[in-house]
């Protein structure tokens, strides 16, 4: 990676370092500026420092493919200007871990979405993009690294299991990945939830519309939040219909939420 950075990627390293410092220096300056208190009557304002203070840290963990054919087409679009998309992290087919923004650093990977009350999922997580076309498997390797990834991101932030989530489940309708993603790989080492394999029938009034608000989806569009669901959880079938055997699935998830 050093050696790469060094030659290949040299033009566009010297713009990250140049934004990164931008940054840094409207974090450093003392009192701040591009604040909302620049908007007040400056005789009505003091600056204090409290020594009580942090960096923000990502609640949330988000799940993508990449829906291209390769690893270094997906970084020539992460470091083209147009595009406007990036991520924290790519891994590649063979495992290969790329980090492509700081982890403290807001990355541009989530796109116009909601999960629960959060509307701004871009400032509250981390983007791991996995190089897939959308229309094969994921390569073990592949799942291997993100797996050793996510127990460090989990470890590191402290994220609740229920907050790896996947891009369709914040943007239904508007996003499909990852599509027939292994969740209850990750389910089963801590990373997101998964129905168990007995499962109990709902109580006649059972609302699996409140259901799904209650898991975090978006039901404003409530066909599009129940395909949403049925592409991580059924897989099988993505039509906008829950089943019966889907609502036994939604109602299992739903108790695992509460």
């Amino acid at each position: 990676m050093a050696s790469c950075s060094s030659n290949k990627y040299a033009a566009t390293n010297k713009i990250y370092k140049e934004q990164a410092k931008g940054f840094a220096e409207i974090i450093q300056s003392t009192p701040p500026i591009k604040q909302a208190k620049e908007t007040l009557d400056p005789t009505m304002q003091e600056w204090i420092g409290s020594v009580n203070f942090g960096m923000r840290r990502p609640n949330f963990v988000i799940i993508h493919h990449t829906a291209q054919d390769s690893l270094n087409q997906t970084v020539k679009t992460f470091l083209n200007k147009k595009a406007e998309v990036s991520a924290h992290y790519v891994i590649g087919r063979d495992g290969k871990v790329l980090q492509m923004v700081n982890e403290y650093l807001r990355s541009n990977h989530a796109g116009v979405g909601k999960w629960g009350n959060d509307t701004d999922l871009n400032s509250s997580s981390i983007g791991i993009e996995l190089d897939n076309n959308g229309k094969e498997l994921f390569a073990d390797a592949q799942i291997r690294s993100l797996v050793t990834l996510l127990g460090a991101l989990k470890k590191k932030y402290n994220i609740p299991a229920a907050n790896f989530i996947g891009h369709s489940d914040i943007a239904p309708r508007r996003k499909i990945d990852p599509l027939n993603f292994p969740w209850k790989v990750l389910a089963k080492k801590g990373f997101g939830f998964w129905y168990d394999d007995l499962l109990k029938m709902p109580p006649v009034d059972f609302n699996a519309e409140l259901a799904l608000k209650a898991i975090g989806y978006n039901v404003s569009n409530v066909s599009a939040a129940i395909v949403a669901f049925k592409i991580h959880f059924v897989q099988t079938d993505i039509t906008p219909v829950l089943t019966p055997a889907d609502k036994l699935i939604l109602y299992n998830l739903y108790t695992k939420y509460l």
